[in-house]
């Protein structure tokens, strides 16, 4: 739910174990064939079709898209200037 709020999105999620792996094996999938002109969207056909888990909270939006500003702020001041503090 915390995704969801902070980033404004619906999350989805699918039944496999390890999905941030099978997101990789993916990737280097579309890195084999891309050479043959084939998109990822094409490549992740083959993935399970993904279920709705969750959706925005109502007003989060209003309560995390100013601390997602300042953080976005803060991340270019330590990316440009590492040695600057914060």
């Amino acid at each position: 739910q915390v995704l969801s709020d902070v980033f404004n999105a619906p999350v989805f999620t699918i039944d496999t174990a390890n999905s941030a792996c099978l997101g990789s094996a993916y990737r280097a999938i579309h890195g084999l064939v891309a050479e043959r002109n084939v998109s990822l969207a094409d490549v992740v056909k083959l993935a399970p079709e993904p279920r709705l888990a969750v959706t925005p909270t109502p007003g989060a939006e209003e309560v995390y898209r100013p601390l997602l500003k300042r953080y976005a702020e803060l991340e270019q001041k330590v990316i440009y200037n590492p040695a600057s503090s914060c």
